[in-house]
Order: C-alpha cells, then structure tokens, then sequence
C-alpha cells in the first residue's frame, strides 16, 4: 500500500514499478492488471509507460475498472455495445417511468438526477431495496421507480454501467472456473486512485487477487472525497486488516507546492481522526504566506479575486495557471456575473446550473412576463396555482388567456371570481415595479413563501435550500430598475452560461472556475478559495463525524491544488445574512 501525498509523483510510481515487474522479476506484461477511475487517468498512465520503453511494446492491460469488468462479462455472456444501458438512454427511462407515475414536480431534470445517483449507490453498495433510505423521494416512490427501471431495463436485455460490477461479482460467485481462470491471467494487479474505490470493485479485486494476493495499492486517504458517488474510504483505512502482510510506503514529498501551502494544508487535515498519521514535506522555496481575506460579501468578493488575477497577470502569470474553486456551484454565482460585467475570459470545468432556469426563477419571471402583457397558455398555467388558486387547467383555452372568459368559466362561483380579480390586479401592480420591489411582492403578498413551504413539504426538499435560491435571485434583482433591464440581464447571462458549456475559451486566455471536487488531481499557479464560510465548506448538509472529515478531505484537495500562491476568502454576509468564517480558515491560523 502506497500512501502517496499531493503532488509525490504517484503515476511515476505505477508506471516505474510495472517497468521493475518486468525487467527485474521477468514478471510476463500480459500478466500485469493496472486498474484506474477514468479513461483520461487510462491513457496518460498507459502513455507514461510507453514513454519509458518506446522501443518495446509490452502487452500490459490498462483501463478503467468498468472496462476490465465489461471485458469479463463480454467474454462469459457474449455481451456487445447493444446491451450497454447509455447514460442517454438511463436518463430517458428513467423520465418516462417518472412521468407515468404522474409526480407532481418542476425541478424534474435534478429529480431524475439525483435518482439516477441514488439507483447507482443502491447497486455499489449492494444495499437490500428494502432497507434504503432515499433523500429525493419517500421510501415506496424511491422504490416504485427503481422496480419499473430494471424491469424495463430487464426486457430491453440492457445493463446499465453498475450492472457491470454487480454482475461481475456475481458471475466470480456462481462459477469459480471462471474466476479461477481470470485469476490465471492476471497475476499482478496495480490499481490507482484507490481512496474512491466502492464496495463491489473492491469485492471483485480481493476474488481476483486471490490466492496469491499480489495486489499495489496507491492512493490518499486524505484525498477521498466521493463518498456521495459510492466511494469508501474505510476500505482503504482497512486494508491492513483485510492484508495483515500489508507492507506499507508513504511517499510524504509534496514536488508541486511551496513550503508555506504544503504546512498550512497539513495544519487543517491532521483535524482528521479517521487516516493514516502522516506528515507530508517539500524541498521546493518557503512562499509566499497562505493568504486569508475577509470581504463584506459576494461581489466585493468577486471585485477583490478581480483585481488580484489583475495583478497576477501583471507579473506574468497566464491566466491558464490561475483557478477559481468553490464547495458548490451556487458559491460562483456573483463571480461569474462580475468577470462577465469586466469581461474577463473564464472557463468552467462543470456544468454550471442557471439560476434563472430553476423553477423558482421561471415562476417569478413568468410572473413578471404576464405584468408585462404576456397571455400565453403556458405562462398562466405554470403560475395559476402557485398559490394554488384552485384555478382548472380545463378553464384556460388554448392560445390567449383572458380574464374575462376565466370569469365565465367560473361565474358561478363567487370565491373564484375574486381569485381571477385578485390575480389581475396583482399582475397590474407588479408591472410597476422595479424586480426588487416586485419579487417581495410576490413573495409576501401574493404568498409564494407559502406556496414553497408547501411544495418542499410535498417534495421532501429542505424549505431552506429553496429559500436560498429565491434569496439569490433577489439579491441579484436590486441591481435593476426595471423589469425589461432585468430581462435584458437574464438573456446575456443565459447566453454567456452557454457559450461556456460549448467551451468558447479555449485554456491559454482564461482563468479555471471549478469546484473542489472537480479539481481533483489538477495543479495552478495561483488558487483562490472562495465561500471559506460555515455552512458552505463545511457543507450545511454535513452533520456525521464522516461528513465533516469528507469535507476538509475536500478543503484540504482544494488548497493543494495550488502551487506557488493561495488566496483563501470568507464573507462576513450573504444574500442579507450574517456569516462565520469556516472552521478550516481557523484550522489554518492555528500554529
């Protein structure tokens, strides 16, 4: 077990000891399994290696641990791409049994998602349906779905990407000829990234190892920060006990970052209970000091990373070499309105939600929109019942929608009238106002808050992750004086977040946004760390003794990210709320 520290030259490691394997043990290439997470982890490994003996082709296997695992089951079940589930087409699936079962939502994009998460950490985790909690839906929902996707999935002859592990388990239990052949071919197995493995790949790799067990590990404990994609890593943690012979190196020599990074990162992570004790060094010059800065709130946040790019660039620092990270993606909110409003390029690694997209945004736009005049059937029905109104979709005809023929509708019911009275006085009031002014009304007056309490009670949402998204918009609203400046706002940020996903910049003109999970195993000149606030990193979701380690885990991927200069921000508020600094910017201070 290799205990490799950032930036200690772990893929050298691989690609030197597979090099050692053959010319100093006359160990066979095609004997040798070297198993990695992604396919770009895949070929750089695989070219690293070559790179060593270019003149020689060894037959080593390289690949990702859902392709060595689809080669075992393509060869035992003559399996080819037709009985591969795509992601596509999972997410397809997965609509239509939601929509057949009539949910009543707006987000269903994120629903679908994190259900989809949800079915992958059922089957990684192998976890009996019948004692899963899921944290998008109540248990007999959660569970109606998963049962109507693998039976659909079943009678397409199709296995998604966790089939693939599940099922490899499966053939090594039932027929131990196979398995005793796969373990004739591969004798020596080097497996990468091993702090994210999950249950079922670790599962399958101590079955194929066996009896001989010539398993190299590497890894950091201390770098484990996908525990929401199924990852363990107590699995690492444990390995000693699994491999009492475990002969244990630690590779404690940080190549990338400076002395003053390197100690500040080590001051945060040793809060740590549950990982190996090490201490991790570098030979590289002292640095400049970590650098904390506390700003009122998010623009002046934004203005201040600004202005230091600004000054960085000025001393020759590409903008290639300078990152933006952040816990969420709602952190980059403000930043990415302000580098637009200077037009400074920047590239985003992730998708980046549009706020004005979520379903809040729509209905307050659409809110506004039919203020402005706008009749169109769909507006009015995505805005009638929210409050609910009781208005029936059978009363709005088709094209335009008029007041007065709603009040036919319903001239029978004198309750109804005043409703259809109250909202066209509403919208009358709004399209005087500035956004600002306007989204408290519909909020307060027109009783929205109440409307959202309801839906997040319906939905098993928190009542204030949905909040922060309405508090957000608004924040963002007082900058405007009229609905139509507003609106012109939205379109050019919508249209920017697009050009963004086509990846307009290419790297040499831009500065990195990304989160921290998404920066994991890259390096840059110069970091900023924004949001260092409580609530935020660690996350408000984070209550376990496991969550808050997995997220300075997650501080501690995003400081060593940096090599020569870090600059770690906090708010003192946001959105009109006061704010902590993070316990890991005070982890920090400590000598």
């Amino acid at each position: 077990m290799v205990l490799a520290g950032p930036g200690s030259g772990k893929t050298t490691v691989i690609t030197r000891r597979i090099e050692h394997l053959i010319q100093k043990h006359k160990v066979k290439p095609e004997e040798i399994l070297v198993i990695t997470f992604s396919k770009a982890a895949t070929k750089e490994m695989r070219e690293r290696f070559h790179a060593l003996n270019p003149k020689q082709h060894y037959p080593v296997t390289f690949g990702t641990f859902h392709g060595i695992y689809y080669g075992i089951l393509k060869w035992a079940y003559k399996l080819n791409t037709e009985n591969i589930l795509s992601e596509e087409e999972k997410y397809q699936l997965l609509y239509r049994t939601v929509e057949r079962m009539e949910l009543d939502m707006d987000d269903e994009k994120e629903f679908i998602q994190d259900i989809a998460g949800e079915i992958a950490n059922v089957k990684n985790n192998q976890i009996p349906l019948n004692e899963y909690r899921s944290l998008s839906c109540n248990e007999n929902i959660f569970c109606q779905i998963y049962e109507a996707y693998e039976k659909e999935r079943n009678a397409r002859r199709k296995i998604d990407f966790d089939d693939m592990l599940v099922l490899t388990y499966q053939l090594f239990e039932k027929r131990p000829d196979i398995l005793k052949m796969w373990q004739n071919k591969y004798k020596y197995i080097l497996i990468d990234e091993f702090q994210d493995i999950n249950k079922v790949q670790y599962d399958v790799i101590r079955m194929l190892a066996a009896p001989e067990n010539n398993l190299f590990i590497v890894g950091d404990d201390d770098q484990s920060i996908y525990r929401f994609r199924g990852a363990r890593p107590e699995i690492m943690l444990n390995f000693p006990k699994d491999y009492p012979d475990t002969r244990q190196i630690v590779l404690d020599v940080n190549y990338r970052s400076t002395k003053a990074i390197v100690n500040g990162a080590g001051r945060v992570i040793k809060h740590n209970q549950n990982r190996y004790a090490k201490q991790i060094i570098t030979l590289n010059e002292q640095g400049a000091t970590v650098h904390i800065q506390e700003v009122l709130h998010p623009i002046e946040e934004s203005k201040y990373v600004i202005k230091e790019i600004q000054e960085a660039q000025n001393r020759d620092v590409p903008a290639s070499e300078i990152a933006v990270l952040f816990r969420t993606n709602v952190e980059a909110r403000a930043m990415v309105e302000t580098f637009m409003e200077y037009g400074i390029p920047f590239r985003m690694k992730e998708h980046f939600p549009n706020l004005y997209e979520h379903f809040i945004g729509r209905n307050l736009i659409t809110y506004m929109k039919m203020a402005l005049g706008d009749r169109t059937r769909k507006s009015f029905l995505e805005i009638m019942n929210r409050p609910n109104r009781y208005i029936g979709r059978d009363s709005v005809e088709r094209g335009e929608v008029s007041f007065e023929n709603l009040r036919k509708y319903y001239e029978e019911k004198d309750w109804m009238l005043d409703r259809i009275d109250q909202l066209e006085v509403d919208l009358r009031v709004i399209q005087r106002m500035a956004p600002y002014g306007a989204i408290q009304y519909i909020r307060k007056h027109i009783g929205y808050d109440e409307f959202l309490v309801e839906y997040a009670y319906k939905r098993r949402l928190k009542i204030e992750d949905l909040r922060e998204v309405l508090q957000e918009i608004e924040e963002r609203a007082k900058a405007f004086k009229t609905i139509e400046d507003w609106f012109a706002y939205i379109e050019e940020y919508t249209a920017e977040l697009k050009r963004q996903a086509e990846n307009r910049y290419d790297n040499s003109e831009a500065v990195t946004f990304m989160t921290m999970h998404g920066s994991k195993g890259l390096e840059f000149h110069t970091v900023f760390i924004i949001g260092a606030n409580e609530k935020i990193t660690p996350y408000k979701k984070a209550e376990t003794i496991e969550e808050i380690e997995e997220e300075r885990r997650m501080f501690y991927v995003a400081m060593t990210r940096a090599k020569k200069k870090l600059v770690i921000s906090y708010t003192k508020e946001r959105n009109g709320k006061k704010m902590e600094p993070s316990r890991f910017v005070q982890e920090l201070l400590q000598t």
